[in-house]
């Protein structure tokens, strides 16, 4: 077993400190509301849990830590409370001390010290929680990467290296018809040099100096799970047959059956909502009932898709293949026997059996290869793979182009080649308003071609929206984000200029690698060096936006805060030198290292630490610190590629997305059916109710320009999100009208649809997808309960629980059925057929449940958590790599790229100093949001209604109370805000 030796100041050790320093060795004052007796026992639990000693990593996937602890850390982390929830299959941690809202934490006097503050018991709930989760990344690093073109090399190493320290891949070469093969050397050794290191390259080439495919447009998606447990429908393996028998298959259990059951809205007045398309005329009357998430708004659920269209998709142009398929609506359960529907009992569902809809795109199908290691045959890739048509950077292709097709649709200002072209549109006053609008695509005329550059390559399906690279699924809320940072990239130009003609000779900070000793000055800065300098800027802002605004909301929690914030700046962010030396020891020792427990595990954990973003960004000629410290002479040079590349990371397994984390990000729930439109004249009134699908594609056009940017940011801003649960798809998103379908019904159930893109692209069901990525299976749909809700919570639960098990049935268990060689029983047994029970008995079909299904069942969550612990664990390793895998957030977030003023916008969030919101919020002085800054840049109409914001993901109208309150309660000046009549 391999131990872990990380720094003290690290998100793992930051715990340990507290309690290898003893629990009783400084004084606290009496702080739980319980009796003396249980703080009493709780000390004597962290006595024993130090004498224990830490826990060790696993070193076989079936032994490694799945989120539960032992009686003497639960009770020494959070009490009674957590001890009472251990036999759940829950995490733990969301139990702890303080990782809840006020009443999870205990009340007096903390120990003024910061070594007693650790040593409290809030101190020890959230350290513990960060402990925990740090486990838990190492072991998803460790077990869960699986790339689907090298991975044999990462089991079974190279030229005398372990695989999980391998940094370059023959696979990711450039092939030999690629237009910079001779530019990255072709046949020889490939690197990146000259201008392909440069900027952000429009295909994602060249990111990584050593391995220029990486992550590019067109690269396959990799897996988190084990190539053996993917495409379970197909029964490749006895494991899969046992688990599932003769259950699955494409079209079953049926998904639109499955849709109209456990997604559909319930309604309190059909006719108001009409399907989710409203009432005539945007009335005010429109009604559709959804669940709202009270600290999650409609700028976060439009935001998520803004990042999607950056990261993944399956599509070309908009579209899969042209083969049309059926999507179900033809069989249910009935008594526990798969029976064919009738008209009448399809008509009762609201599904329709004619629908159809294009097969996915495949990029391998042939039997996938095999090999043998250590004894054992394994699989070299998945049974089927599939391609990423966009970049897998966080690069902002969305906005600028991820390919020679995408990037025609840029368009740049004619006036000034580095700004992107906006047009003043609309009537509505205000220096927003003044910055523009992005211009519209253009189609092209009977005998144009794109080529010319006369018209756009379009969808004729996109005909009237705005002219950006990732044209696809376009809504009011893309149109928001696309413009807002269109005007964002615009005023970092202007500033950029500004500085320019005050300063024109003085050195910008950018420099050519082909000339890398000579100065550019701001004269000299061309219009394409500055686009390009402003796209990198625009990226790290969106990067940083998602990191420690949009997750520190969806995920809101002390926890979890000081997790995400770490990630991007670290724990120790107030303190350079601590900072600065793990650092050097993150990128210089352990980055280095060809022992893959320090270059993977804890690599990691002194990460967390010093912060991802920046890594090995400076270099001094004592080797002892890598970030800026002022006075010393920093040696990194553009010369060298391994001070250009050598803060990145990739564990062994070259970066992209994988299978599942397109999975987890099936977000429809969190989209209304109507938005409540207001005006800033009068915020607290909703003026009328604007179906979602009225802005649609060309429709978004007109919305936009008749109701203004800073309008629709109110509007969304201040309206709640729809909890990720059961019964809360938007309606309109089952009855989405597709003409270009051509199909008997021209209509599409996405939410059914969901299911079988996961089907299709062979995504284990949930229960085999927990223990693939070390959490605990459930053993019946009972478990979903969450036992901690109140009675009436508890009795919805259990009627959304009984349609689980009307869906997907039960059998008769075998107990001879292995299923799973991901994880054991709790007595070191292999998990069988029975999941527990007596062999013979009728047991839920639990293991067909699909994932999505799954984890919008997960009604036990962590406080503030508007997604699932299934989800965010995908997040836990994915949100790491593409941090650690990119230079231009590592080791190239420099001046000779960025420009200074660059690096500066990114750092400070804007223009000029840092700027903080006046007092504590949550127990924190808080920095002005990195999103409330660009929204005060981009939409100043907004400047007094963002006053009182301090995430601009939180809805704006809610009082955010003291610590982590989700209570559904306004803030001053928003009493007679309608929304808060209803709960």
């Amino acid at each position: 077993m391999t131990r872990p030796n990380p720094a003290p100041t690290s998100a793992l050790l930051a715990s340990i400190v507290v309690i290898a320093t003893g629990c009783g060795q400084i004084e606290v004052a009496p702080e739980h509301p319980a009796s003396a007796d249980e703080r009493v026992s709780s000390a004597r639990a962290c006595a024993r849990l130090v004498a224990g000693g830490l826990r060790d990593l696993a070193d076989s996937q079936t032994e490694r830590f799945t989120g539960k602890v032992g009686a003497d850390a639960a009770e020494c982390r959070g009490g009674e409370r957590a001890l009472a929830y251990r036999h759940a299959p829950w995490v733990d941690w969301s139990n702890y001390w303080a990782t809840g809202d006020a009443n999870s934490k205990a009340t007096g006097r903390e120990a003024t010290t910061l070594l007693g503050r650790h040593l409290g018991p809030n101190g020890r709930g959230i350290d513990g929680a960060l402990t925990d989760l740090e486990y838990q990344r190492m072991e998803l690093i460790k077990f869960n990467l699986y790339d689907n073109l090298t991975y044999p090399a990462y089991v079974q190493g190279r030229d005398g290296k372990d695989g999980r320290v391998l940094a370059s891949w023959p696979e990711m070469r450039l092939p030999s018809g690629h237009d910079q093969y001779q530019a990255v050397s072709g046949a020889s050794t490939q690197q990146c040099r000259g201008q392909l290191i440069r900027h952000r390259t429009l295909t994602g080439i060249c990111n990584d100096l050593f391995n220029p495919a990486m992550g590019s447009t067109g690269m396959e998606f990799a897996r988190n799970v084990s190539f053996e447990s993917t495409f379970p429908r197909l029964g490749r393996t006895e494991l899969t047959r046992n688990r599932h028998g003769d259950r699955l298959a494409l079209l079953k259990p049926d998904p639109q059956v499955i849709s109209r059951k456990l997604f559909t809205r319930q309604q309190s007045a059909p006719e108001r909502c009409n399907g989710g398309y409203g009432l005539p005329g945007q009335s005010k009357r429109a009604q559709c009932d959804y669940k709202p998430a009270p600290f999650f708004n409609v700028l976060a659920a439009f935001w998520i898709q803004f990042m999607t269209h950056d990261w993944f998709s399956h599509l070309e142009e908009g579209h899969n293949t042209g083969t049309m398929m059926p999507v179900g609506c033809t069989s249910q359960r009935v008594d526990n026997l798969e029976t064919p529907l009738t008209a009448a009992q399809a008509a009762q569902l609201g599904c329709r059996p004619e629908d159809r809809m294009e097969v996915a795109y495949v990029a391998m199908s042939d039997p996938a290869p095999s090999f043998e290691h250590d004894g054992k045959r394994r699989l070299a890739r998945a049974h089927r793979t599939t391609g990423n048509t966009v970049t897998a950077w966080w690069d902002a292709s969305q906005i600028y182009g991820f390919d020679e097709i995408s990037v025609r649709r840029v368009k740049r200002d004619p006036a000034d080649g580095a700004k992107l072209l906006t047009r003043a549109r609309g009537n509505h006053p205000g220096a927003g308003a003044r910055q523009g609008y992005l211009p519209l695509l253009k189609p092209c005329a009977d005998g144009q071609k794109p080529d010319s550059g006369a018209c756009d390559p379009m969808s004729s399906a996109w005909a009237g929206q705005a002219a950006t690279g990732f044209a696809d699924n376009w809504n009011i809320g893309l149109s928001f984000y696309h413009n807002l940072f269109a005007r964002e990239h615009n005023l970092f130009v202007e500033h950029f200029r500004a500085q320019a003609s005050l300063i024109p000779d003085a050195d910008s900070g950018l420099r050519d690698p082909d000339r890398p000793g000579q100065t550019i000055r701001y004269r000299d800065v061309s219009d394409e060096e500055l686009f390009q300098a402003a796209r990198l800027v625009v990226s790290a802002e969106i990067a940083k936006i998602h990191t420690i605004e949009w997750t520190t909301q969806l995920l809101y929690n002390e926890a979890l805060f000081q997790g995400m914030n770490s990630n991007w700046s670290g724990l120790v962010q107030d303190n350079d030198l601590v900072s600065n030396i793990l650092g050097k020891i993150v990128v210089d020792h352990l980055g280095r290292s060809e022992d893959p427990k320090k270059a993977n595990q804890i690599y990691s954990v002194f990460a967390s630490g010093a912060g991802i973003f920046g890594l090995g960004s400076h270099r001094y000629e004592d080797g002892r610190i890598l970030r800026y410290v002022p006075g010393k002479e920093d040696i990194w040079s553009l010369d060298n590629p391994q001070h250009v590349n050598g803060g990145t990371n990739h564990f062994g397994s070259p970066f992209n997305f994988p299978e599942e984390f397109p999975t987890v990000y099936r977000l429809h729930p969190l989209v209304p059916d109507l938005i409540e439109f207001r005006q800033a004249r009068d915020a607290n009134a909703v003026e009328r109710q604007v179906p979602v699908i009225e802005t649609f594609r060309g429709k978004a056009t007109d919305a936009m320009t008749e109701g203004g940017l800073a309008n629709w940011g109110l509007s969304m801003g201040r309206q709640r999100l729809g909890l990720l649960t059961l019964q809360n798809h938007a309606q309109f998103l089952q009855n989405l009208v597709m003409p270009r379908l051509n199909t008997a019904t021209n209509t599409i159930d996405v939410a059914a649809l969901d299911l079988i893109r996961d089907r299709e692209r062979g995504v284990p069901r949930f229960n085999e997808f927990r223990r693939q990525y070390g959490l605990k299976q459930l053993t019946g749909f009972d478990d979903f309960i969450d036992r901690r809700a109140s009675p009436e919570e508890q009795a919805e639960q259990r009627r959304l629980v009984g349609l689980l098990r009307e869906v997907y049935g039960q059998h008769r268990c075998e107990a001879s059925k292995t299923i799973t060689d991901a994880q054991l029983n709790d007595n070191g047994s292999p998990i069988n057929d029975c999941l527990g029970y007596p062999d013979g008995s009728m047991v839920d079909n639990i293991e067909d449940v699909d994932t999505v299904v799954g984890w919008l069942a997960e009604f036990a969550r962590p406080h503030g958590f508007a997604i699932s612990e299934t989800q965010f664990h995908v997040f836990i390793l994915n949100a790491s790599r593409r941090l650690f895998s990119d230079r231009f957030f590592t080791s190239s977030f420099r001046p000779e790229f960025y420009t200074q003023l660059g690096v500066d916008w990114v750092n400070n969030r804007g223009p000029g100093e840092k700027q903080f919101e006046p007092g504590t919020h949550n127990g924190h002085v808080i920095e002005i949001s990195p999103l409330k800054r660009v929204l005060l840049r981009t939409t100043p109409e907004l400047k007094d209604e963002l006053a009182l914001v301090i995430n601009a993901f939180d809805p704006w109208a809610r009082d955010r109370g003291n610590y982590y309150s989700l209570a559904w309660q306004p803030r001053p000046g928003a009493e007679s805000d309608e929304a808060f009549s209803t709960p």
